[in-house]
């Protein structure tokens, strides 16, 4: 008797209702006109970095006269804006982005979608004027580019009316091969892994690190070197040191070349009234390069010719190092939270074999699995990965469904039952009826279903985005006070009250108290307190999914919190998620079963009277490390853990009945011959023994 187990397969979900006609303004006390049309378009915005980005976008836009609502999602990288399309446009809301210092790109509605193609054999641009003219005719194409140079076409169709494979046909009926680019896919997966912004934030980490380790160098550690000491001691001229000299130099490229991203977006971000992170960046390494040029040109003219200014060229160059450490790091942790649901998106697989000549299903052709449409006909062989939903129309198999249901015991499928896109099949082969595909299967719809929870936010979420957009200022505030109450209290105590740092050789106090001032600036970050929030529900939706539980925004996530009793449907369903063989009864000579107290012990003989207990798990064992059933598996493993190191029997024939059983023909240690048949009841009456 085997005990089956089954992880866990349930659903969390929280509905808010919602009228797309109603929304409140910016201060949330007041609604909108309910018979005011509102358009709902969604936006990928790359380029945030911290909550405060997250407000600056918010408070930008829902101060603009004719946007209903708005919602941005740090870590998703995604804007959900509802307008008066009276007011805006989509192209108006992207460059309204853009000009908040981010990049903002339209993500298609449901209903229609852009195909990339790369297309061959084009010469001329009467070639890129024949592919337009016929792509353009055919029903649902609602735009077509092509670009002889790169060999790529952009084609903008509605769902409804055309599909994919009906476009390539039709180029490749001009006489031009053509593939898919997936530029689509590879898009969303970079932005779930941050892949460009990793290579981006890397790249600037190891080159701004060259500049620093020498600037650092020359300005702390070779002046206490016996032998380099007279060589950045030594004096160009009054005020000037070849020292100094040297890491104002090194300096220029790290603060504005690689410093240049900063700057960018720090001004964009002030010209709309708000302040990131990259206004805090800017202010501290400018203060520190503009007092360490001003000083060294005044020293210039200083009437000592042995004065040497106290310059920190290296505060710029090692907060703008240790900045894009940090983004990097920060961009490999967002791809990592993203993980579960990639893994979702790389279910489907990327190829599929279609009959052209169905229902006769003599001809076979093999297609990206983009280009399967409702109502083809698809080959199924053991091993596959389904690639569209769709039903029986021949054959049978055993499918592992896990991956999307959570059950780990593949389901057996035969005429007329459904199959699910990305699930694999077993050691059957089938036909199959595509009902579903692309966008609107069941994995597309999970896959969305989790980004849309990605999306939301909690309200614990809207909080700390709220206080990390005041952060920046109040830091900002702080800073001028620590530099202003430094300063009077510098010039009102005596030099011997104040502390060791004013003293220091070569310091003075207008420099100590401008250092007291960036230290404030540079140790402040926004970017935790408005990371961590959207980081737990990418985190918790995603491995949530991944383990079939769906839970549907943070607000739900939240209220999980409050939770006391979690009531499941059925028995079975929380567990370890695999099969475990855990008792044994024996049929006993009157057709019942001898009792459970001795189930396990292997003495004695079975109900034949002839073959011992000992020898029939061993030749159940046997014959079921041959099958990938997960039942078998189970099987196998009790068996080799329970008879340890021995004689096992000599397989001569093996046979195996998908969705019935195994057959087998063994010879044991005792060189007897046996023929084994497990399975369900009807295999077993239906199966003639010699």
């Amino acid at each position: 008797m085997e005990t089956l187990t089954a992880p866990i397969s349930a659903a969390f979900s929280a509905i808010f209702p919602r009228s797309p006609r109603m929304a409140l303004d910016k201060e949330g006390d007041a609604l909108l006109d309910k018979d005011q049309e509102v358009v709902k378009s969604e936006f990928r915005v790359e380029g945030m970095t911290c909550g405060a980005c997250v407000k600056s976008i918010e408070d930008g836009l829902r101060s603009q006269p004719g946007i209903c609502s708005i919602q941005v999602a740090l870590l998703a990288e995604r804007a959900v804006v509802e307008y008066d399309p009276v007011a805006w446009t989509d192209d108006k809301i992207a460059e309204e982005i853009s000009d908040m210092g981010f990049d903002a790109t339209l993500i298609p509605t449901s209903a229609t979608s852009t195909l990339a193609l790369r297309v061959f054999g084009m010469t001329c641009g009467s070639c890129v004027a024949t592919i337009e003219k016929q792509v353009a005719t055919l029903p649902g194409v609602l735009s077509v580019a092509v670009s002889l140079p790169t060999e790529r076409a952009q084609i903008e169709y509605n769902r409804a009316l055309v599909n994919p494979r009906d476009i390539v046909e039709c180029v490749e009926d001009c006489g031009f091969d053509a593939v898919l680019a997936d530029d689509n896919d590879a898009t969303q997966m970079q932005s779930l892994t941050k892949t460009k912004e990793i290579q981006v934030w890397r790249r600037q980490f190891w080159t701004s690190f060259a500049f620093a380790v020498p600037v650092v160098f020359i300005g702390m550690v070779a002046m206490h070197i016996p032998f380099l000491m007279p060589i950045v001691n030594y004096r160009i001229c009054t005020g000037i040191y070849l020292g100094d000299l040297l890491v104002f130099f090194l300096t220029i490229p790290v603060q504005f070349w690689l410093g240049r991203r900063f700057y960018h977006n720090a001004w964009k971000a002030v010209k709309h009234g708000s302040a990131t992170m990259d206004v805090l960046v800017v202010l501290g390494t400018t203060s520190a390069f503009v007092y360490s040029f001003f000083v060294m040109v005044c020293a210039m003219f200083n009437s000592n010719p042995d004065f040497r200014p106290a310059v920190f060229f290296d505060t710029s160059t090692m907060l703008i190092t240790f900045v894009s450490l940090g983004r990097y790091l920060e961009n490999s942790a967002k791809g990592k939270t993203s993980a579960a649901l990639t893994d979702l998106m790389a279910l489907a697989p990327s190829m599929a074999t279609i009959y052209t000549d169905a229902p006769a299903c003599t001809a076979e052709k093999k297609i990206a699995t983009e280009l399967v449409q409702v109502g083809d006909t698809v080959k199924i062989v053991p091993g596959d990965k389904i690639p569209a939903d769709g039903t029986l129309l021949k054959g049978t198999s055993t499918v592992d469904e896990s991956a999307v249901t959570g059950e780990p015991v593949p389901a057996l499928k035969q005429i007329g039952d459904s199959v699910i896109g990305g699930t694999v099949n077993g050691l059957g082969t089938f036909d199959m009826l595509v009902t579903r595909a692309g966008n609107d299967t069941a994995l597309a719809q999970i896959v969305k279903l989790v980004e849309e929870a990605q999306t939301s936010k909690a309200p614990i979420q809207a909080f700390a985005d709220k206080v990390a957009g005041y952060f920046v200022p109040t830091v900002i505030s702080l800073a001028l006070v620590t530099f202003l109450a430094w300063l009077v209290i510098s010039h009102l105590l005596a030099p011997e009250s104040l502390p060791k740092l004013f003293t220091a050789p070569g310091e003075t106090r207008l420099a100590v108290c401008l250092k007291l001032c960036i230290s404030v600036v540079v140790v402040a970050c926004p970017c935790a307190l408005g990371l961590s929030t959207p980081t737990a529900i990418m985190v918790g939706t995603g491995v949530g999914a991944k383990n079939g539980i769906l839970i549907k925004g943070g607000r739900a996530l939240e209220a999980s919190k409050d939770v006391k009793t979690v009531v499941l449907d059925k028995t079975g369903t929380v567990t370890e998620g695999k099969l475990t063989l855990v008792d044994l009864v024996w049929a006993g000579d009157d057709d019942g079963f001898e009792g459970l107290v001795d189930g396990t012990s292997l003495e004695g003989l079975t109900a034949d009277g002839q073959t011992s207990k000992r020898d029939m798990l061993s030749m159940v064992s046997v014959a079921e490390a041959r099958s990938e059933h997960p039942l078998a598996r189970a099987i196998a493993h009790y068996g080799k853990s329970t008879l340890g190191p021995h004689t096992e029997p000599t397989i001569e024939s093996f046979e195996s009945v998908t969705g019935q059983g195994v057959k087998a023909r063994m010879t044991l240690a005792s060189h007897v011959g046996r023929t084994l048949l497990i399975g369900n009841a009807a295999f077993i009456s239906d199966t003639s023994l010699p």
